[in-house]
């Protein structure tokens, strides 16, 4: 899940636990916005943590590439 569908989860979880108060037969709307509340906001942690240890965007494209020749050990002085 990405870090929309997290923050609208937690949105719609938000709504059902707080705000609606009507009553269905066999399904308590308070504990399924409670259950989609929680997992929206794991969803929004997790994708903050992998946000940041991908680096975010652009980060390699715009790197500036170097190259290094390593032509093995020096040969050693001649006196």
């Amino acid at each position: 899940m990405g870090f929309g569908i997290g923050i609208f989860l937690a949105a719609v979880g938000a709504v059902l636990a707080f705000a609606v108060t009507r009553t269905v037969s066999g399904v308590n709307i308070q504990t399924v916005g409670w259950i989609l509340l929680i997992v929206g906001i794991v969803s929004v942690v997790l994708s903050m943590i992998f946000w940041s240890s991908w680096a975010g965007p652009g980060y390699w494209s715009n790197r500036r590439r170097t190259t290094t020749v390593d032509d093995g050990p020096a040969a050693p002085p001649t006196y």
